[in-house]
């Protein structure tokens, strides 16, 4: 999924549709320029951005013809949540079946399950980064001489294969630890 903030011309949203679907290609105009106004929109100051309405897309057209499939392609490129819905489902307060509320509901359930997905990764990404500084500390301590050596036992010690430079260098490399 792409960062929200990342903004992509029309023509660039275009080509990364094409990779998914073939075809509808004014439909996927359409819907790539509607998406770049929405950015544009976002970038314009409090009080502007009042005056410029969204437009919105109602895709129309027989099953299988892609309209699920495009609008599923643009909210990963947007990076903003997905729901399909069955709109037979929904219908008026006071009759059976499911509310309009229902929807939004499961959207934002959606929405809130997407952040924390990505916030999760990125905790677990930190925790495996400190885990293995911890690691090390255990498995490479720092060795220390005494102080009574001489400089010369220091350097005879370290031609023997001791020394403190291959702990050290690792530990420089990958930052402090908790």
């Amino acid at each position: 999924m792409r960062k929200p903030e990342e903004e992509l011309t029309p023509v660039q949203i275009v080509k990364e549709l094409d990779t998914y679907i073939i075809g509808q290609e004014k439909a996927k105009k359409s819907v790539a320029i509607a998406l770049r106004n929405r950015y544009r929109r976002k970038k314009l100051p409090e009080d502007l951005r009042d005056e410029v309405a969204p437009k919105n897309i109602v895709m129309i057209g027989p099953t299988g013809v892609g309209k699920t499939e495009i609008a599923r392609r643009l909210s990963n490129i947007s990076g903003a949540p997905f729901i399909k819905v069955e709109a037979t489902k929904y219908t008026e307060i006071g009759y059976v079946g499911r509310d309009v509320e229902s929807m939004i509901r499961d959207l934002t359930n959606i929405a809130v399950n997407d952040v924390k997905k990505e916030l999760s990764e990125e905790v677990e990404a930190l925790a495996k980064e400190r885990a293995e500084g911890d690691l090390l500390d255990i498995l490479l301590p720092p060795i220390s001489f005494p102080r009574n050596k001489s400089a010369a036992a220091a350097h005879e010690s370290q031609d023997k294969g001791v020394g403190t430079a291959g702990a050290s260098s690792l530990r420089s490399r990958r930052g402090p630890s908790l």
